[in-house]
């Protein structure tokens, strides 16, 4: 008895990461390795966005109600840089370049976010 519940519990284990393996599969597929790439920074009570190319190095500061918050972008990357909260868990983050990467400065009420390039 005790062997056929852990061929079964093995047999789902299975299932599962070859579902999981399949869908990570699908995923990497679908994603152009050539796609231009910008950081998309969400701020502010009433979700205020703006987007910065990652092919301009540059250094933006930018007031979000809350305190200031100075992203850097260089190289294809982006990061958050001298934060003014206390803790600057957000400059922890450090650089982030492929889609869907993030990085946040919850007292500036702030998400940078990598996306697809419009």
């Amino acid at each position: 008895m005790q062997r056929k519940k852990l061929l079964i519990n093995l047999i789902f284990a299975a299932v599962i990461l070859a579902a999981a393996g399949l869908l990570f599969g699908l995923r990497a597929a679908q994603q152009d390795p050539e796609a231009q790439l910008a950081a998309q920074l969400i701020y502010g009570d009433s979700n205020n966005s703006l987007v910065f190319d990652l092919d301009k190095d540059a250094t933006y500061d930018i007031d979000t109600g809350y305190l200031t918050v100075h992203i850097q972008v260089q190289d294809g990357a982006a990061r958050f840089i001298d934060s003014p909260c206390h803790d600057h868990i957000c400059e922890g983050f450090g650089w982030i370049s492929a889609e869907d990467q993030s990085a946040t400065c919850l007292p500036a009420r702030a998400v940078l976010t990598i996306v697809p390039a419009e």
